[in-house]
């Protein structure tokens, strides 16, 4: 029995030292595969972190229009190298925030009055049609889907936390883009949207914008369920159209954000 077990042993033994280079390459690559992953989304973390708060920056009018953002500085002003700093300025360049100009950069863009109208009217009717087909095609499954990211909503709301409100609304939105079964439109408005966030997470600065915000969502969820196309674009139309006082007030705020800055 002993004889037999040292033979099976040994066997063993001599597999494992056989297949040993092969063992330690599996390994190597399937921790590095982990390494680099885990790298890549702390990276991913950090970019968007920081397109944040530079993003929070150009609403406030510390980064003013046509300002340089210089990739050194701002890795110095916020302690992380240039690389995250870069892909936050790519990511910010892709929505129009700042452009990236031969031989000076990445700069602040210039947004007129007239033209974040146009924008504002252009983002309604893309967002109304995409209420408008959710309304007509819901499934039960995408119904309890939607009325989860109003609960998100809500309870961001009960919290008075503007900034997670701001990310669960903006996925909100995203969610009625992607339930509309429209890839065209769901891009078209998703692009859009990511051109006008720094405008939208300023208006819920507004006293009292973060509560309407989610009443309006709660008419527009309404008309959702109860299979009305005409009601929810009609609703979503309206709360996302920025005109009269509301467009008014919203340029106010740029300015005095401006000013203190």
């Amino acid at each position: 029995m002993q004889a037999g077990h040292r033979g099976r042993h040994g066997k063993v033994k001599s597999l494992v030292f056989r297949h040993f280079p092969c063992i330690l390459y599996i390994l190597f690559r399937t921790s590095s595969r982990k390494g680099c992953l885990l790298n890549e989304i702390i990276g991913q973390k950090l970019s968007e972190q920081l397109r944040e708060r530079i993003e929070d920056r150009i609403i406030t009018g510390v980064y003013r229009p046509g300002m340089r953002l210089d990739e050194t500085e701002l890795a110095a002003f916020f302690g992380v190298s240039r690389t995250p700093i870069r892909e936050a300025l790519i990511q910010l360049a892709s929505t129009g925030v700042i452009e990236m100009r031969p031989r000076r950069g990445a700069v602040v863009a210039q947004v007129a009055p007239d033209r974040l109208q146009e924008m504002f009217d252009v983002m309604a009717e893309l967002e109304a049609m995409c209420a408008s087909l959710t309304a007509r095609t819901i499934s039960d499954g995408e119904r309890r889907e939607l009325i989860a990211a109003h609960q998100a909503c809500q309870t961001a709301l009960k919290e008075n936390d503007p900034d997670t409100y701001y990310r669960v609304n903006e996925a909100f939105h995203q969610t009625l883009y992607r339930l509309s079964h429209n890839g065209f439109l769901a891009e078209q408005a998703l692009a859009l949207q990511r051109r006008l966030r720094p405008f939208r997470r300023l208006q819920l600065r507004m006293p009292g914008r973060m509560a309407s915000s989610f009443g309006e969502h709660s008419e527009v969820l309404e008309a959702i369920l109860a299979g009305n196309p005409a009601g929810a674009a009609d609703c979503l139309r309206s709360h996302v159209c920025m005109q009269g006082d509301r467009f008014a007030n919203l340029l106010a705020l740029i300015e005095s954000e401006s000013a203190v800055a």
